[in-house]
C-alpha cells in the first residue's frame, strides 16, 4: 500500500490490513516508526540477498552469483516494494544502504576485471543500470517468477537488446 501511496495514513493502512488503527499504534508509536520498521525489513532483506548470492567469493565468469543476486533482489523488490529514498536522510539507513551498494559495485568491478562485463564503460554505469533493470522487471513483468525475471535482467545486462 505504501508503495502505491507513500502518504497513506495509518487509518488507511490499518483498514487495508483488516485491523483497527489502535492495533497499529500498539505496535508502532507513530507513522514514522511504522515506516522505519518497513525500511529496516527491506534493508535486512537486501543484505541477506547479497550475502546469499556470495558476491565476495563466487567466481564471476559463469555469472551464477550475478543471477543469484538479481533473483534475490527481485524477490525483495516484490516483497518490499517501497522506495528507500525517503529514509536516506537517516544516517544509519544511508550507511547500511551504502554498504550494500559498495559490495555490489565491488562485485561488478570484479566482473569487469574478469571479463564478464566489458571494460571501457563510464565508471559506475553497470552499478547504476543493474538496479534500474531489476526495478523495471519487478514491476513490469510480475507474471515471471524471480528466477525467470533474473534471466531477463542478466541477459539484458550481459547481451543488451541488439542482435549479435
Amino acid at each position: 500500500m505504501l508503495a502505491a501511496d507513500p502518504g497513506a495514513s495509518i487509518a488507511a493502512i490499518a483498514a487495508e490490513a483488516g485491523v483497527d488503527r489502535r492495533t497499529v499504534y500498539r505496535r508502532f508509536a507513530s507513522r514514522e516508526d511504522l515506516l522505519t520498521a518497513i525500511y529496516d525489513a527491506r534493508l535486512t532483506a537486501i543484505e541477506h540477498a547479497i550475502e546469499e548470492a556470495r558476491l565476495r567469493e563466487a567466481p564471476v565468469a559463469v555469472a551464477v552469483a550475478l543471477h543469484r543476486y538479481v533473483e534475490n533482489i527481485i524477490a525483495v523488490n516484490r516483497t518490499w516494494p517501497v522506495d528507500l529514498a525517503r529514509m536516506l536522510v537517516d544516517d544509519a539507513v544511508r550507511a547500511r544502504r551504502d554498504t550494500s551498494v559498495r559490495e555490489v559495485d565491488t562485485f561488478l568491478q570484479r566482473a569487469t576485471d574478469e571479463g564478464l562485463l566489458r571494460p571501457g564503460l563510464p565508471e559506475g554505469w553497470a552499478g547504476a543500470l543493474l538496479p534500474q533493470l531489476m526495478h523495471l522487471v519487478s514491476r513490469q513483468l510480475p507474471e515471471l517468477s524471480p528466477g525467470q525475471a533474473a534471466d531477463v535482467v542478466v541477459d539484458t545486462l550481459l547481451n543488451g537488446l541488439g542482435v549479435s
